[in-house]
């Protein structure tokens, strides 16, 4: 084809030598392939002299306007032969179809541009949203730089995949002013070197992966007072301070290869004299400084025409031509088409502009349509589109970017992390929100945390109900939700607001976290010489900002508060003589659980979730089970939590089947002996009290006339003693003909029968001791073998008791439980919540003839109050898996150690296994050759337990693996001749599919 080497080749080499010095760096997309410089010389030797101008001009288009409007949008297009267009709110699936239907039309394809500056949400719902520019600027390290990276190239696989070839962004702003109404939040901060460094990161991963940017505003923003959308700003500064800083991130990405500059609405004396006009329209800032002066040669776009800051002093059409002549390469948004295009034709003809720089300006557009594949167009695909927007690495990232990014700016005398958890009384009190919130709900898991939300709107009545309530705690975590990030209307601050935060700082109590415009914080500070100086947020006992109102920020500022993950940010800008650039304090993790994704840990999420779904649905429609939680964790990070099912089948025993929820509580059935007992007698080993070695008789002086006097307790406890498996205590309480014998059971509760097993029925008080008496005199088996036994778990708590001189429950509560911040964890657990929270287990047709329901499953645990060593324990699988997390972790969680690693070794390694005996001391352990009792993967050095209402966890301490697991179910329900979930093997296989997912992500 002759004419790719005809003269427009040389007419485009012409053009760049006047507008380049030689040290700057050409942008990627003048560095075209033959077969795409073809293209582009090909379209435009078929152009008319009218179409080369209308190249150079951008509509705006929008995805969510009334029917007809497309219509119009597409005539204008077409009509005129317009170059491109620029998207605004809609969503992707409209906007595509539009962008298909305006391609399909037009005889040249459009460059398709949008101002995506964190993300295509910000025009567009259903896709991914990124934190904004200010978020971004708190991250420090070159680690920060390569997660920005990946945002701009992420982001430019969305906007390639949605049809979108140009993002306006990055802002390279520096916002020097606070009160910058139009940047502020959208600026990476005050400081030039770390901005330059971010919008870099963010502009080199977008343009690596074919995405065209535009850096903006130029020459700079940041120090306004007034919104160029509505006014022109003035920017009242010399020619060296500008050089000194405004233009220094500019010249700096310009010279790394910068595909497009963004020019702004500004006056700018010192650059421009003439009076009232904007950068846009002044040959002076566009052709002299960025063009000659700084070496620019990528495309120049102009900020939107519709804007006040233009056409308050220029009209439509006359402003687009005066862009053109001032240097401008591509209008954006210009309202006037064909009045703009008859004004440029009539500067043609006037001589105030040549066609032939409208044409070098034309090929470079035509080149940059080359270089994002519209040489070779096509049209969109709308199968998947929004999930293919949406991807799942992409949420790993935003969480990557708000853990980055928390910035602690106070923390009196190292309150957070939180971590004696057993010595505070914590309250939660959400500003601005009248519902629970994401902050709350996540504070909620780590421990025991109660409510209160306040308005600016909340009746006077019940602030006062509130503050008096509060009084009853020590820590008060104060969460103030700002739904506005705009200086003028103060980020959302009421002034009631305002007091509300200042009347809980006044407390002495709280934390307070700012879910908003990190300039918020100004407004709640006053001066020191004020009567509000002691309200001041300045004098919380710690201050966190997060900088935004979102999810992710909520979730993970309240795993910052309790250890799960550190602190690093610092601030971008400076908001007061208080809270300068640079401040922030680093925060250490102190390994509690942290709550994310399966993708954190290496795993696919979408394989893990469709293999447990698919697992417990197979459960939930043989009918082995009604409902269940499944809650995963590898390297201490939650990342599957799930419930399914409902509580019953129906309500026709008396219980409604209401859904699932992931803190329902459980009967826990066997659990309980590693949950209860077995933690106990570590503790105890540690401390020299109880001695594995020992003997039965040693520990109960009851037992030193038995024939269980000496029996070794390493062998009690691996279930090779020759104890019997179990003994039915409540048949003995009955005569032949269905009676209660004597001193065993009532009808109505006395001080003589004051232990209550249902509603109506209660138990004789000296008969527990009956039940130790029969354990002590019952026979033992004749041979020395394995034999699972419940019977020495029954006795653990006299022993407990006795070497501690607490009472068992009380012991766990205050050894374990409540340092842990497992507080459902609890015996006879409707002492303390409603039953629609405790999920019921069996219909007892033989001996409680009732529906069991917040009392313990087990016959001989609810002969002893319902609280036992073997059986009892209920609670939720969240505040479970903080023991068994605490087991995996060798003992220590948060910083505490509560039983040492060589204990928790010993308990947990194979005791006999020259004798075929798989059992720890306590914990079961796999078996030699497999049998369904642990995942088919489980390594030697994994543990955990089942119990028989069909609750299971399971630890794999392995370094390869490091899994912590808990299955929850009331397979009993409505009765327990039902072995559908053995027989499916339902627990094992889902851990079992942890493992595979595990593996996968090792390869």
């Amino acid at each position: 084809m002759p004419f790719c080497r005809s003269a427009l080749f040389s007419l485009f080499s012409l053009f760049l030598s006047f507008t380049a010095f030689a040290q700057s760096k050409t942008p990627t997309f003048l560095q075209l392939n033959a077969r795409q410089n073809c293209w582009a010389d090909s379209v435009f030797t078929n152009m008319t002299p009218d179409d080369r101008i209308a190249q150079l001009i951008m509509v705006a288009g929008y995805s969510n306007r009334k029917p007809g409007y497309e219509d119009s949008l597409l005539t204008l297009v077409q009509r005129n032969k317009l170059g491109g267009v620029v998207m605004f709110q809609g969503g992707p699936v409209r906007q595509a179809r539009l962008t298909n239907r305006l391609q399909a039309n037009s005889a040249v394809p459009l460059l398709i541009a949008m101002d995506a500056e964190w993300g295509l949400a910000m025009r567009l719902d259903s896709t991914v949203r990124y934190p904004y520019q200010m978020t971004l600027g708190a991250m420090q390290g070159a680690g920060s730089d390569s997660l920005i990276y990946q945002m701009g190239a992420n982001l430019a696989k969305q906007a390639r995949r949605l049809g979108v070839h140009v993002n306006f962004a990055p802002s390279v702003d520096i916002n020097s002013n606070p009160n910058n109404p139009v940047i502020n939040f959208r600026s990476f901060g005050e400081d030039k070197y770390a901005i330059t460094r971010k919008a870099l990161a963010y502009m080199r991963g977008m343009q690596d992966n074919n995405l065209l940017t535009s850096l903006k505003h130029f020459p700079g923003h940041g120090d306004t007072g007034t919104d160029s959308h509505y006014d022109l700003p003035l920017i009242n500064k010399s020619r060296a301070q500008l050089d000194s800083l405004e233009l220094y991130p500019f010249r700096q990405l310009i010279n790394a290869g910068a595909a497009g500059v963004m020019i702004a609405h500004l006056s700018i004396p010192s650059l421009d004299t003439t009076r009232n006009r904007p950068s846009t329209l002044s040959p002076a800032i566009v052709t002299n400084l960025l063009k000659n002066e700084l070496g620019f040669q990528g495309l120049v776009f102009s900020d939107a025409m519709n804007m006040k800051g233009v056409t308050k002093y220029f009209p439509s059409g006359k402003a687009d031509e005066l862009g053109l002549e001032a240097g401008m390469d591509v209008l954006e948004f210009t309202e006037d088409v064909p009045m703009a295009l008859a004004q440029i034709k009539q500067a043609i003809a006037d001589g105030r502009i040549t066609q032939a720089s409208l044409d070098a300006r034309c090929l470079k557009v035509l080149r940059a349509k080359a270089w994002v594949g519209l040489n070779q167009n096509k049209p969109i695909m709308l199968d998947n589109l929004v999930s293919d927007l949406n991807p799942v690495q992409d949420d790993l990232l935003n969480r990557k970017f708000t853990e980055a990014s928390l910035t602690v700016l106070k923390n009196d005398r190292g309150l957070l992390p939180l971590q004696r958890l057993d010595t505070l009384r914590i309250a939660s009190v959400a500003i601005e929100s009248d519902k629970i919130t994401a902050f709350q709900r996540m504070a909620g898991n780590y421990t025991q945390v109660d409510h209160f939300n306040m308005t600016s709107k909340t009746p006077d009545s019940t602030l006062a109900q509130i503050r008096d309530s509060l009084k009853t705690y020590n820590l008060i975590l104060v969460d103030v939700h700002l739904n506005n990030i705009r200086p003028a209307v103060k980020y959302g601050i009421q002034p009631k607001t305002a007091g509300l935060v200042g009347e809980l700082i006044a407390t002495g109590k709280a934390v307070v976290t700012v879910f908003g415009n990190v300039y918020a914080l100004d407004k709640l500070t006053f001066p020191m010489d004020t009567v509000q100086s002691s309200h001041n947020v300045e004098q919380a006992r710690a201050i966190i900002m997060p900088y935004q109102l979102t999810t992710y920020t909520e979730e993970l500022a309240a795993q910052l508060i309790f250890g799960a993950i550190g602190a690093s940010g610092k601030l971008p800008v400076t908001v007061n003589q208080r809270f300068r650039l640079g401040d922030g304090l680093p925060i250490q993790s102190i390994g509690r659980l942290k709550y994310t994704i399966p993708e954190e840990v290496g795993i696919d999420g979408r394989f893990l979730t469709q293999q447990v779904d698919s697992l417990v649905n197979v459960g939930l429609t043989q009918r082995a089970f009604p409902g269940c939680v499944v809650q995963m964790a590898r390297n201490g990070k939650v990342i599957f939590r799930k419930a399914y099912g409902t509580h019953t089948y129906d309500a026709s025993l008396g219980a409604e089947p209401l859904p699932v929820q992931l803190d329902d509580l459980y009967d826990m059935a066997s659990v309980t002996k590693v949950s209860t007992s077995t933690p106990a007698l570590m503790r105890l080993v540690d401390e020299g009290k109880f001695n594995l070695n020992g003997k039965m008789g040693d520990y109960l002086p009851d037992f030193k006339k038995s024939n269980k006097a000496n029996l070794l307790w390493r062998d009690v406890l691996t279930h090779q003693a020759r104890l019997k498996a179990w003994i039915p205590f409540w048949m003995d309480t009955k005569n032949p003909d269905g009676s209660w014998k004597p001193k065993t059971f009532k009808a109505e509760q006395s001080g003589r029968y004051p232990i209550e097993v249902t509603d109506s029925l209660y138990e004789f008080k000296k008969y527990p001791k009956i039940i130790f008496q029969q354990i002590r005199d019952s026979p033992l088996n004749a041979k020395k073998e394995y034999v699972y036994s419940d019977l020495s778990f029954i006795l653990y708590p006299q022993i407990v008791k006795r070497l501690t001189g607490e009472n068992f429950e009380d012991y766990l509560k205050t050894t374990f439980y409540r340092p842990l911040g497992a507080y459902t964890l609890t015996f006879l657990p409707r002492r303390f919540y409603s039953l629609n929270r405790i999920v019921p287990t069996e219909y007892d047709s033989l001996f409680r003839k009732t529906l069991i329901w917040g009392r313990v499953h087990d016959e001989g645990a609810a002969m002893l109050n319902g609280l036992s060593g073997h059986a009892g324990l209920f609670g939720s699988a969240n505040d479970l898996m903080k023991v068994y997390e605490m087991y995996r972790q060798k003992g220590s969680y948060a910083g505490q150690q509560y039983i040492s690693a060589k204990t928790i070794a010993e308990f947990t390694r194979y005791q006999f296994p020259e004798l075929g005996n798989r059992r720890g001391l306590g914990f079961d352990k796999p078996s030699f050759t497999y049998t369904g009792n642990a995942p088919r993967s489980a390594t030697k050095s994994s543990f955990g337990h089942s119990g028989y209402t069909g609750t299971f966890v399971w630890v794999e301490p392995d370094p390869a693996y490091n899994l912590t697991y808990i299955f929850l179910c009331n397979r009993v329900y409505p009765t327990r001749n039902n072995p559908k979930l053995g027989n499916l093997n339902t627990r094992t296989n889902i851990v079992e599919a942890l493992y595979q997912a595990t593996k996968r992500g090792l390869k």
